[in-house]
C-alpha cells in the first residue's frame, strides 16, 4: 500500500515538473513574441508620427476675416 502510494506521488510529482518545464518555454516563448512586436509596434508608430507631421499643413497666422 505505502509503495503503491509512494509510487503515485513519484509520478505526479514528474508529471509536474514536466508540465511546469513546457509552461516555462512556452513562456520564454511568448515573452520573445511580445518583444518582437513591441518593437514593430515602435516602428510604426515612429512612421506614422513622421507621416502625420509630413501631411499636417502649418497654419498660416492671419486674422479671422470678421476681424
Amino acid at each position: 500500500m505505502d509503495e503503491t502510494r509512494l509510487e503515485r506521488l513519484e509520478i505526479l510529482a514528474a508529471e509536474q515538473e514536466r508540465t511546469i518545464e513546457e509552461m516555462s518555454a512556452q513562456l520564454a516563448e511568448q515573452w520573445r513574441e511580445i518583444e518582437r512586436l513591441r518593437g514593430r509596434l515602435d516602428l510604426l508608430t515612429r512612421r506614422f508620427q513622421a507621416l502625420e507631421e509630413q501631411a499636417i499643413p502649418s497654419a498660416p497666422v492671419t486674422k479671422p476675416p470678421h476681424w
